[in-house]
């Protein structure tokens, strides 16, 4: 998959204000990287067939949690709710967690996401 695709991708999931901040912390040194994952994370794993993206974000946010990449977690329980995965699937996503990974990675994410959540919910009605 062409990066152009991958960006495409990757706007569509984070939004423009969040890649957009990306980009203009490139320096030389993390280029490759954001190359890379713009190829590879957006254009090829979040653009395959297998899955949709409601569930894509499900198990991004289960594997985040489950390894404690907050500020990764965050940035993706926004993407979760900008692909409609509903507050109730999110917090069945964390109760699996919970049981698999462990309470405290659970308990963590909780806090995050219910901050996030408010947040979102609060934006969306002002």
């Amino acid at each position: 998959m062409s990066y152009d695709e991958g960006m495409r991708v990757r706007r569509e999931v984070l939004g423009d204000a969040h890649v957009d901040r990306a980009n203009a912390k490139k320096t030389p040194f993390t280029e490759g990287f954001q190359d890379f994952i713009t190829r590879y994370a957006w254009g090829e794993v979040w653009s395959g067939d297998g899955v949709d993206r409601q569930t894509r974000s499900m198990l991004t946010l289960a594997l985040l949690a489950a390894t404690g990449c907050e500020d990764e977690f965050a940035m993706h329980v926004r993407a979760a709710l900008r692909n409609e995965v509903p507050p109730e699937a999110i917090r069945e996503v964390l109760m699996h967690v919970a049981v698999y990974a462990g309470v405290p990675k659970a308990n963590t994410a909780f806090g995050i996401a219910n901050t996030i959540i408010a947040e979102e919910q609060t934006d969306r009605t002002e």
